[in-house]
């Protein structure tokens, strides 16, 4: 079973989506006749439309039938009119497209919530709109009360400052509009934050303050610290800002947390997401998820990585904290997540070869590969899997390579394990057949490849971006699983985009990011229900729509399997079934 359920994953879409969704037969799966009064009425029926099941031996059908939170039956108009009685909700689709609920593969969800809650920074073309938004929240602001944003990304301005360090600007207009309340402005990434003085004060940052370890503090070429704070040292704010958020009493804390997962799920649900693998929370936040559970206050399913607890704890805690799906499930946790570099957007990624426009350094390592081999034994030991943050073509090679020196070690079959790497957008070309052999899924997201397109190779220089940047292509012909999510804040989290992202390769000026790498319709597809279902052993559940499985679905206006590949960014989400509850409708 094992070994069928691991083909259904991979990379074997001839036979899979193209019989999946390409099939018009419309087969029947346990359809009864009208005459058959032995199956109950169905709680919901949706019918009239153009269904994708993901499932090679069903294809595309007509109508399909719930019961509580499972699909009863798929099939004809004429077959499920068995399941309509008089209590039955029935849902005219009128010729619309339903495929399984988008599983976002790598996001943050309480990052998502907060998100919505401070400076919106992803959409400004300069710096100069960065300082205007700031001096409008520093007017409405309270004393004493800091200023928080996220999104920016200086490779997508329109223009920078003559006076900026490594392509950043200096913090002196941002002083300027704000010399009293502490600013911390995220890099669309989460690899970087611009701080202003007040908030270095508040950090005791000065300007001979020693970088800490897998950190840089930017400083001009004077020795002035910019403002600007690479990976680790973007921590030195932590005491100061804890502090700060400790004037919290713990239910306004809990008021606040909720708030910002009801703002998750809302954005979730509207963009046509019912599950999401959370990348990254402590054992304190998933405590927080479990109450919610428990409460039935989670409307999205989610998938959570441990992250951010030492070696020894997890050891001690894991076993408390295994949960995997059960029943009409909305909380498992099974793996653990790990970083062994930042991100190139910010000079973080770990290179095999000196960045092409700073030279003196190939990125920076966050956490030790011996640190991270010790969490690997810790896993297999608990039964968890572990997913490890890479990006750079260096740090992709040591996560296989410890990867592989652990499996040698402890005698376990990897694919067994469907350990991942998160990210995995820049590979050397040697390192790229060895997902597949190892079974180690490539975790990626499509969004990042035609997002960060215009820029990579300033950093890689062409020729090394070309030959390592998000080579999906080769990873499908070499055999390994391969999923896809937004990395949301990081991204939108919006599937269609990074669907389009998938097939199209296209950025935004208009060029196609090394377009022998798309994917094809049915590939993508895959990425975002099924593959990213087995890389959370959760494909005996989720990502097709035949009986037995969750009822999570989602209602499109258009088929993404046909439509005009120039029309696929129109499509609209207009409702999202989870369980086989309507969670969302569009207007």
């Amino acid at each position: 079973m094992h070994k069928i359920t691991v083909k259904l994953a991979t990379l074997t879409v001839a036979t899979l989506l193209l019989a999946a969704c390409g099939n018009e037969s419309q087969q029947s799966v346990d359809a009864p006749t009208a005459a058959d009064s032995s199956k109950p009425p169905a709680d919901l029926v949706l019918r009239g439309g153009k269904i994708a099941t993901a499932d090679p031996a069903t294809g595309y059908v007509e109508a399909l039938a719930v019961n509580g939170y499972q699909i009863t039956a798929v099939g004809s108009n004429e077959d499920i009119a068995a399941y309509i009685g008089p209590e039955t909700e029935v849902v005219e689709l009128a010729g619309r497209f339903v495929m399984p609920g988008f599983i976002e593969g790598h996001g943050h969800y309480l990052g998502l919530g907060r998100s919505k809650q401070i400076l919106d920074l992803q959409g400004v073309k300069n710096w100069s709109e960065v300082v205007t938004m700031v001096a409008v929240a520093v007017d409405k602001a309270r004393p004493g009360e800091w200023i928080f944003g996220r999104g920016w990304h200086q490779d997508k301005w329109d223009s920078v400052p003559d006076d900026a360090v490594d392509g950043v600007p200096r913090n002196d207009t941002l002083n300027k509009v704000s010399p009293d309340h502490p600013v911390v402005l995220g890099h669309a990434s989460g690899h970087a934050a611009f701080f202003n003085d007040a908030a270095l004060a508040m950090a005791e940052v000065e300007d001979d303050t020693a970088d800490p370890s897998g950190g840089t503090i930017v400083r001009t070429p004077e020795g002035k610290a910019t403002g600007l704070m690479r990976e680790t040292a973007q921590r030195l704010i932590n005491a100061a800002m804890n502090e700060y958020n400790g004037r919290l009493t713990p239910a306004q804390t809990d008021v606040l947390n909720r708030e910002r997962v009801q703002l998750a799920a809302d954005e979730a649900l509207s963009h046509g997401v019912t599950s999401f693998h959370d990348a990254g929370s402590s054992f304190e936040t998933i405590d927080f998820f479990r109450k919610l559970e428990e409460e039935g206050a989670l409307d999205v399913r989610l998938y959570v990585m441990v992250r951010r607890e030492d070696n020894d704890l997890l050891d001690k805690a894991l076993p408390q904290y295994l949960m995997k799906a059960e029943g009409n499930d909305f909380l498992t946790v099974r793996s653990i997540k790990r970083q062994i570099d930042g991100a190139l957007g910010a000079h973080g990624a770990w290179l095999l070869e000196p960045y092409e426009d700073l030279p003196d350094t190939s990125g920076l390592v966050l956490e030790s590969v011996e640190d991270i081999e010790g969490t690997a034994e810790i896993a297999i030991r608990h039964g968890f899997q572990l997913n490890t943050h890479a990006i750079g073509d260096r740090a992709v090679r040591e996560t296989l390579d410890l990867y592989e020196r652990v499996f040698d070690r402890t005698g376990v079959d990897g694919s067994e394990l469907r350990w991942r790497v998160e990210h995995a957008q820049h590979i050397d070309p040697v390192d790229v057949p060895r997902f597949g052999q190892m079974g180690v899924i490539a975790a990626v997201q499509a969004i990042h490849g035609t997002s960060d397109g215009p820029w990579i190779p300033s950093r890689l220089g062409d020729a090394r971006a070309k030959s390592t940047s998000q080579p999906w292509r080769h990873l499908f012909e070499t055999g390994a699983v391969v999923t896809n999510g937004t990395d949301v804040p990081v991204e939108r989290i919006d599937p269609i985009a990074s669907y389009y992202s998938s097939v199209s390769r296209m950025m935004v000026n208009g060029k196609r990011f090394y377009p022998e790498h798309v994917m094809t319709r049915e590939e993508a597809l895959l990425t975002y229900t099924v593959n990213n279902a087995y890389a959370a052993f959760e494909e005996e559940i989720k990502g097709r729509l035949i009986p037995g499985m969750y009822a999570d679905m989602v209602v499109l206006t258009q088929d993404l399997l046909t439509v005009a590949e120039e029309d696929i960014p129109n499509t609209k989400v207009d409702m999202t079934y989870v369980g086989g509850e309507l969670k969302y409708a569009r207007n």
